[in-house]
């Protein structure tokens, strides 16, 4: 999201560190006066590769990046964070996510719920679902759930001639791209679990509505009342992008040759089985 600008540049000086969640996390100022969270964990390739995805089809989403490896000057007193910095400081493996000073953020039960808001019945919030499990995103806990940690936010950002806009945004994607389903079987960033999956992406495509095979946090929510005009809607996006792009996104997030290779062709074949559905 916003292009090569909005990258993080280095050298990185630490600011503090933050205790919420389940990942170790810090917030670091860039040479360019930025402000990025830092977070390190099993989600940050899996969060990144789903980040990019969405906003290539036209959805809002944080500005995420992440990189293999970089530098922390002046880190203070870490805790859980300091499991993730050499002795010179120095980190493998993080997720950059931009703290904008034009968005005020309301998380939690400030933010949104599948059933309340007002894109409710849109193509828009329809194409959304198909997007979460698309990207097996079982993780799904909304403003209902802020007893657990919702993870659907809304940002206020400030447009010209003091125009303000209320943008609703999923802000974790952090448990897509493995698998789908309960506390004891789902995962994320896991190759063979998302592979294993994908047959069962569509089960089927009759009058009108699409069953999906997914289970998530809100199954219900996300997965029932899909049509193939919902699907034909997303289409017009999603199939625009090509397995070179897939490719170039996954290997953004950190993704090796093996693991590039093999997502695209799942997700391949999950737009496929989308397109096919669309077209009954």
């Amino acid at each position: 999201p916003r292009g090569k600008d909005f990258t993080p540049a280095s050298p990185f000086t630490f600011i503090e560190e933050h205790f919420g969640g389940t990942q170790p996390c810090v917030s670091v100022r860039d040479a360019r006066g930025r402000t990025w969270r830092v977070k390190w964990g099993e989600e940050v390739q899996s969060e990144t590769f789903a980040v990019r995805l969405v906003w290539a089809c036209g959805y809002f989403a944080e500005v995420t990046h992440f990189l293999p490896e970089g530098k922390i000057d002046s880190p203070k007193e870490l805790q859980r964070a300091s499991a993730c910095l050499d002795d010179q400081c120095r980190f493998k493996d993080a997720r950059f996510e931009l703290d904008d000073p034009a968005e005020k953020k309301m998380f939690e039960e400030h933010g949104w719920a599948w059933n309340d808001n007002p894109f409710v019945g849109s193509r828009e919030l329809q194409g959304l679902k198909i997007l979460v499990m698309l990207l097996s995103n079982w993780d799904t806990k909304d403003r209902r759930d802020v007893a657990r940690g919702s993870n659907m936010a809304i940002f206020e950002v400030r447009l010209p001639r003091g125009r303000r806009e209320a943008r609703h945004l999923i802000s974790d994607w952090g448990g897509s791209m493995g698998r789908w389903g309960n506390v004891m079987t789902r995962g994320r960033w896991d190759l063979e679990g998302f592979e294993a999956q994908t047959p069962e992406f569509i089960a089927s495509a009759d009058e009108g509505i699409i069953k999906f095979g997914y289970a998530g946090q809100r199954t219900d929510d996300v997965a029932a009342g899909i049509n193939v005009e919902d699907a034909r809607w997303l289409c017009r996006s999603l199939c625009r992008i090509t397995d070179a792009q897939l490719a170039d996104g996954l290997r953004a997030s950190g993704a090796n040759s093996d693991e590039t290779t093999r997502f695209t062709a799942a997700l391949r074949n999950r737009i496929q089985q989308l397109q096919r559905a669309a077209a009954a």
